[in-house]
């Protein structure tokens, strides 16, 4: 019974914080929907949209790079270990927020310099002018989220994953809210939006704070102090504070490309929020769950563990992106068409959107797998390698977005978003061939991949020759939605009976794991 509490607690796990995810992309996709209805692709959804990046990105640095790759597995074998790890925590939380601070108080000054160097394609017209204005509103947030990331590590090492992962649905239902009193009320809706981030921050935090001090971690700021588990933090974090936001970075580039064309900005965005949808639930859920339980298994010398933890992400997160990302391919138009257009979003911005929504989910399993193959890393505290792999990540964006660029617009940048996040991928499955068993997929893993390839491709097949028929349903007003509905649930049926006969999966595998 024992033997068998880790392999439920991981896919307890998973399902945990995948079903949290889920619900927090889909608010997160009502709240584009409605920011789309509202702004459109116009100088204010532009605007907001990189004045709302700029503390997201800086927190992928800060949090999710540093202390989610490098902070997690150190403060998981200390609590194996039994080496005061609740000292450790308020260190590192106090360490933190000495550091962001002043950094917040710097980027808020310096606002314009950063706006310009994520759309500079902004400069000369209003939209610099209200990124601006909303950035400095807005830029508070990386304090709050930031040690937002640190508290949901500790939540996390100790299976807590409903009061972490609640945290962002906190975030997109206060903009749904926000949005509709702006409508009821006739406030600026830009502005109701910049003001609703930093709101958003302080209840995060103020929740966070509560469940960690529930689970017996109360962390009060106080002068930090540089301990030697401080000074470990700080070199195992520097590296992963680039790996981690490698894909910050390439966005930044891509953002770059698209700012100088009008409305290019705002179109992928909203295919990063679609796509987003299947990479939130399954990779979010992988690297959440999977970092801590392997730092554990490697902890206790559990080699077969470790092994099996490894398989099963790669197969849970497989099985249910390969289908998605072929979804997101054949049917990007019809997506991005019922979903969006509507109010200000033209059929000229559901093509443009539908184009790199398409390129994107190329990319999809890509991204998914990235976050099976970095806790083989991370668990062992070897950031640096990840890190160089990083830098030929963001090279390899910047020479494809830049150079294309003049010769397919701003498709470049979704598309170099893509061929990154492959590269990124190679060099990491390249670098742990030497790391032993437990880097190796395991029989079961073998015998379903081709499997589940081919049930994803038959499925997108059925899509592509369903959608030729359906495409006037799909464009009618009132019949769209069924019409979608209806698409949707052909490609599931699909791909779920064929994997099925194809021994893909069990029919009863995804209901164990449901109950589980």
């Amino acid at each position: 019974m024992a033997a068998a509490s880790g392999p439920i607690r991981l896919l307890r796990g998973f399902l945990t914080v995948g079903l949290w995810t889920m619900a927090s992309r889909v608010a997160g996709f009502a709240r584009d929907v409605m920011m789309a209805a509202y702004l459109g692709a116009g100088p204010a959804a532009e605007a907001f949209l990189i004045a709302f990046s700029l503390p997201n990105l800086f927190r992928r640095f800060f949090a999710e790079g540093a202390f989610n790759m490098a902070f997690v597995p150190m403060f998981a074998k200390r609590v194996e270990a039994g080496e005061d790890p609740k000292g450790f925590a308020r260190d590192a939380f106090s360490g933190l927020a000495a550091v962001l601070v002043p950094f917040t108080v710097l980027g808020t000054l310096a606002m314009p310099w950063l706006v310009w160097a994520m759309a500079a394609g902004f400069a000369g017209d209003e939209r610099f002018a209200l990124a601006v204005l909303y950035g400095r509103i807005a830029f508070v947030y990386i304090l709050f989220i930031s040690l937002v990331a640190l508290l949901s590590g500790v939540l996390n090492t100790f299976g807590r994953f409903t009061e972490a992962s609640v945290v962002p649905v906190l975030m997109n239902l206060m903009f749904i809210a926000a949005m509709l009193a702006a409508d009821c009320m006739g406030w600026d809706q830009g502005l109701t939006l910049a003001w609703t981030v930093p709101l958003t921050g302080i209840v995060q935090f103020l929740f966070t704070w509560a469940m960690a001090a529930r689970a017996g971690f109360v962390l009060w700021p106080r002068l930090p102090r540089l301990t030697p588990g401080l000074r470990r933090l700080a070199v195992i974090a520097a590296p992963a504070v680039l790996t981690g936001g490698v894909v910050q970075v390439n966005l930044i580039v891509g953002r770059q490309v698209a700012s100088f064309t009008e409305g290019a900005v705002a179109w992928l965005a909203y295919a990063d929020r679609l796509y987003q949808l299947p990479l939130g639930v399954v990779g979010v859920a992988i690297g959440t769950v999977l970092l801590p339980d392997l730092s554990r298994r490697l902890r206790a010398g559990d080699g077969a563990g470790g092994r099996w933890a490894f398989s099963r992400g790669a197969e849970f997160g497989l099985a249910l992106t390969l289908p998605a990302a072929v979804a997101l391919v054949v049917i990007a138009g019809p997506l991005i068409g019922v979903l969006f257009e509507r109010g200000a979003f033209t059929a000229a911005d559901t093509a443009n959107t539908a184009l790199a929504l398409a390129i994107y989910g190329a990319g999809l399993p890509a991204f998914v797998l990235q976050k099976v193959w970095q806790p083989l890393y991370y668990a062992r505290e070897d950031t640096r390698r990840p890190m160089h792999y990083a830098l030929v990540s963001i090279v390899v964006n910047a020479g494809i977005a830049i150079g294309l660029m003049p010769v397919i617009g701003f498709a470049a940048a979704a598309l170099a978003t893509t061929v990154a996040a492959w590269v990124m991928l190679g060099q990491l499955m390249w670098g742990v061939r030497r790391l032993g068993d437990v880097t190796r997929a395991d029989d079961r893993l073998r015998a379903r991949l081709p499997r589940i390839a081919a049930a994803s491709a038959i499925m997108g097949a059925a899509l592509w020759a369903a959608a030729i028929p359906l495409a006037p349903v799909l464009a009618a007003p009132g019949l769209r939605y069924g019409a979608l509905a209806a698409l949707i649930a052909l490609g599931i049926a699909v791909y779920f009976g064929t994997g099925a006969l194809l021994g893909a999966f069990r029919p009863g595998d995804f209901g164990a794991l449901r109950r589980r």
